[in-house]
């Protein structure tokens, strides 16, 4: 993560950072990589390689890579595949690392000195580690009525280090460091209110934006594995956002995009819009991905590798 801050919209945001050509995602089960060349046209190769159950134990608190030899080769592999290594690249994150949220001020400073003491004082008791060990960072966007939004993302400093450790012992530097879910967002169509439930192993992340407005961000852990999951099940865990949206926003959705569910997607999507009453397709199906993606591009997100072509449309490429 980057201790970087911007004022605008979400996109403006992830603008605002380091863009590498390169990302990789580094999750529980998989590491992935692909890289480009002139924006969305120019995938130059791509390449995901699965990691044995237990090698990366996800947690916001203790160190994640338990086999630290099986993650460098699985990112050896990769790289050899996309010709990748010597190169800046996006790390991208379980969402459980990063913790992700919504703060609303009634007035919030201008300068980074000022607001990121503030922050950290806000945020001290919604972590569960001292927040002297976090690495910070934030954007200020529209609120809904008075005040100020602040989006802060935050993680564990030592945490981060370690998948940062991996990136630089294949020979790459970590440019920007994020979310894998944040990494997602530019994915989704730009002005309805969207909510993306996007299912990674045992992680369910709930996601409402408005525009370039993010509104409700929500990380949960589900019970059983993606393969088990049952609709009720996840329409239960995505319920709360749904609401929350609802009684601040004080409209409803318009649309949900799944993501994570493989070839079971059809059988949520059917379950899903029968009880929401809006539109629910799978992401791959987004105007977002239509639009500005090219073939090859369209196949990553349907393959575990939304993330990286999220992180490949940042600064509309």
């Amino acid at each position: 993560m980057n201790n970087a801050h911007a004022t605008g919209g979400l996109l403006g945001w992830l603008d605002a950072m380091p863009h590498p050509a390169m990302a990789c995602e580094i999750a529980a089960g998989h590491v992935a990589v692909a890289s480009w060349t002139g924006g969305r046209l120019g995938l130059d190769g791509f390449a995901l390689e699965p990691l044995r159950e237990g090698a990366v134990a996800v947690s916001p608190l203790e160190l994640n890579i338990v086999d630290v030899d099986a993650v460098r080769g699985a990112l050896a592999r990769a790289l050899n595949k996309v010709q990748g290594r010597g190169k800046e690249v996006a790390l991208l994150l379980p969402d459980q690392v990063v913790r992700v949220f919504i703060l609303h001020f009634d007035t919030f400073p201008k300068r980074a000195d000022e607001a990121e003491p503030l922050l950290r004082w806000r945020l001290k008791k919604s972590v569960p580690f001292d927040l002297e060990e976090a690495v910070l960072s934030h954007m200020i966007q529209p609120a809904r009525g008075t005040g100020v939004d602040v989006l802060a993302s935050i993680a564990r400093r030592k945490v981060v280090r370690q998948y940062e450790e991996v990136i630089e012992a294949a020979g790459l530097t970590p440019g920007v460091v994020l979310g894998s879910t944040l990494a997602t967002l530019p994915l989704l169509d730009s002005e309805r209110p969207t909510l993306l439930a996007r299912v990674t192993s045992r992680t369910l992340t709930s996601v409402i934006t408005r525009g370039e407005v993010l509104c409700v961000y929500r990380c949960t852990e589900l019970p059983v594995d993606a393969e088990e999951l049952e609709p009720a099940a996840l329409l239960e865990e995505i319920y709360p956002a749904m609401a929350y949206y609802q009684d601040n926003w004080k409209e409803s959705l318009q649309q949900v995009r799944l993501a994570g569910l493989g070839g079971r997607t059809e059988v949520f999507r059917q379950a899903l819009e029968a009880e929401m009453n809006c539109s629910v397709t799978a992401l791959v199906a987004s105007s977002a991905v239509e639009n500005r993606l090219s073939g090859d591009a369209k196949t990553l997100v349907d393959r575990q590798m939304d993330a990286l072509v999220g992180w490949m449309l940042n600064r509309g490429a």
